[in-house]
């Protein structure tokens, strides 16, 4: 099985109530998360996954979201080889 890799970013003003604490050894954690900022990460998921795209993990750092997606494409597959 092949996949392909994209990353988005998403600026920090897109989530301007999405609460995120970064130490100064960089380690980041959401610490409030209201309503309608769920809503706009779950679009995002939504989004991204009726395109196959699956995610793989996120990253939070002070200036914004890293969100790193995969998908399978065309290839071999495990019936074709057996």
């Amino acid at each position: 099985m092949q996949f392909e890799y994209k990353i988005t970013r998403h600026a920090s003003d897109e989530f301007n109530e999405l609460v995120y604490v970064c130490s100064s050894n960089g380690q980041c954690s959401i610490e409030r998360v209201p309503g309608d900022q769920v809503e706009r990460i779950q679009g995002i998921l939504n989004q991204q996954g009726l395109e196959g795209w699956e995610l793989v993990q996120v990253s939070f750092g002070k200036d914004g979201v890293i969100i790193f997606w995969k998908r399978k494409v065309g290839g071999i597959s495990e019936v074709e080889v057996g």
